[in-house]
């Protein structure tokens, strides 16, 4: 009875997307540091690439084989999304989402059911917040619900709250006001396009709203949540969260090496850029990424090739071969692998968080994908932002407009033109925007290194959450 409290087995599932796996395996391997016991569910769909981008010498088929040699206590297993391992989720992904919906729970549901049925040391469920079906599921097997955010807590404060957006007419008609939102508890007074764009859509019966709002009703019944986010830079949106639910911001959620992860979790393969920027001088690249997911329009492509031509600087871009649609792979400029030279390097995958840190970097022109932010941040790195779908739209304003450790690559209201583009990569690497971005950068950088320091905000944080997961554990005995 008392080794069930002192030291808690959970099971964690991820939602099935790179940016939504990879923290919630640090998770993982950072609560199985301070005791606890974690079976950890992919899905099928995940695992069988993950396994297809190692290295054609790493054998292994348990991912978390490596941190158990290390002494950490992971178990691994995977479960069956409903699709076959052929069909492209991201592709079909109105088809894929109603699967989650109506197919991936009863999957969930068997899983978790045997597990607890052959273990029953089992006494938390630690889900994605996007996951559908935690609380009823959690529930059933009277398991602990911890809601874990990958995202900005602002993004979530949002979310919560859509029944007053939808109240207040800015949400969820044909033609939903554009005056400014300042009625949302703990979040600053925010500007309609400044919202995910999700929330943007007139559609509320589309696959992704349904999805958003089955899971803010299953969250708000969430024993604890945690978030991947630091209390310093949030404190109003994670105020206002705190006092409706248990809330922890234990960002940032990285590896104890950043650059050496003992777990597999790249779902491409990855292209080693570290011998390429030995050979340039410090802070003189621009690194490109714009996620494992999000697409660019080509006339934005183009725009954005031309704008590095343009500006001369040294660049690595990440082009996955989806970078601009499906059907077809990008199209660069004519001559423009010729003119680039030794200056461009193009690969379709790397280690973001190895790149980053390299000291030849110094900028990312970035989606603003959340992971994203916080490893430019942890590693100093001044951001150009270009915001493509969902969170990324709100992040944005949070880089940019209230924490100024980055520039818009453009006004999304207007075209991206190619000059303008250049202009900004030389005011972010040629240091024309003056010391006050770098300091900034340098703040916030230092602000992240001291909240997961040992007396840091979020090292406090996840201590006394550890605290209140085993107290609630042993009131249910």
């Amino acid at each position: 009875m008392e080794d069930k409290a002192s030291n808690p087995h959970a099971i964690m599932v991820p939602l099935p997307l790179q940016g939504h796996v990879t923290p919630l395996t640090h998770l993982a391997t950072k609560l199985a540091s301070q005791g606890f016991t974690i079976t950890f569910v992919n899905t099928q769909y995940i695992h069988h690439h993950i396994l297809k981008s190692q290295p054609n010498d790493n054998t292994e088929d348990d991912i978390f084989a490596t941190a158990r040699k290390s002494g950490l206590d992971i178990r691994y297993t995977t479960v069956s999304d409903g699709f076959p391992l052929a069909f492209n989720r991201i592709q079909n992904l109105d088809q894929s989402l109603e699967g989650a919906l109506h197919v991936f729970p009863a999957h969930v549901d068997e899983l978790v059911g045997n597990l607890v049925q052959s273990d029953p040391s089992i006494t938390c469920l630690i889900v994605d917040t996007f996951q559908s079906w935690s609380a009823t599921i959690a529930n059933k097997y009277n398991l602990i619900h911890i809601s874990f955010w990958t995202e900005p807590a602002l993004v979530f404060n949002i979310y919560y709250h859509l029944d007053l957006l939808q109240k207040n007419g800015h949400f969820g008609s044909h033609d939903n006001r554009e005056d400014i939102i300042d009625y949302i508890p703990g979040v600053k007074a925010i500007e309609p396009k400044d919202l995910m764009s999700h929330i943007q859509s007139t559609d509320l019966f589309c696959p992704m709203l349904r999805t958003f709002y089955k899971s803010f009703r299953e969250v708000k019944k969430a024993d604890f949540i945690l978030c991947n986010t630091v209390q310093e830079l949030e404190f109003e949106s994670l105020s206002a969260l705190q006092a409706k639910q248990p809330t922890y911001p234990i960002g940032p959620v990285f590896p104890d090496n950043l650059t050496k992860n003992i777990v597999a979790t790249n779902l491409m393969p990855e292209f080693d850029c570290i011998h390429w920027l030995h050979e340039k001088p410090h802070g003189s690249v621009l690194f490109i990424s714009f996620g494992s997911y999000a697409q660019v329009t080509k006339d934005d492509f183009e725009e954005i090739a031309h704008g590095l031509l343009l500006s001369k600087v040294n660049f690595i871009w990440v082009l996955r071969s989806d970078t601009t649609g499906y059907d077809e792979t990008y199209i660069l400029p004519v001559g423009f692998e010729d003119e680039i030279k030794d200056r461009g390097l193009m690969v379709p995958w790397c280690s973001q968080i190895e790149v980053l840190s390299h000291p030849a970097v110094g900028g990312f022109l970035t989606h603003c994908g959340w992971n994203s932010i916080l490893e430019s941040m942890r590693c100093g790195v001044p951001m150009l932002c270009f915001p493509l779908v969902a969170d990324q739209i709100t992040n944005r304003k949070l880089v940019v407009d209230d924490w100024g450790i980055g520039l818009n690559l453009c006004d999304r209201v207007k075209p991206v033109r190619r000059v303008e583009v250049a202009e900004k990569i030389n005011r972010l690497i040629c240091g024309k925007s003056g010391d006050g971005l770098q300091k900034k950068v340098m703040k916030a950088t230092q602000t992240l290194e001291d909240a997961v320091a040992l007396n840091g905000s979020s090292q406090k944080n996840l201590s006394q959450f550890i605290s209140n997961v085993k107290e609630k554990i042993q009131t249910r005995m």
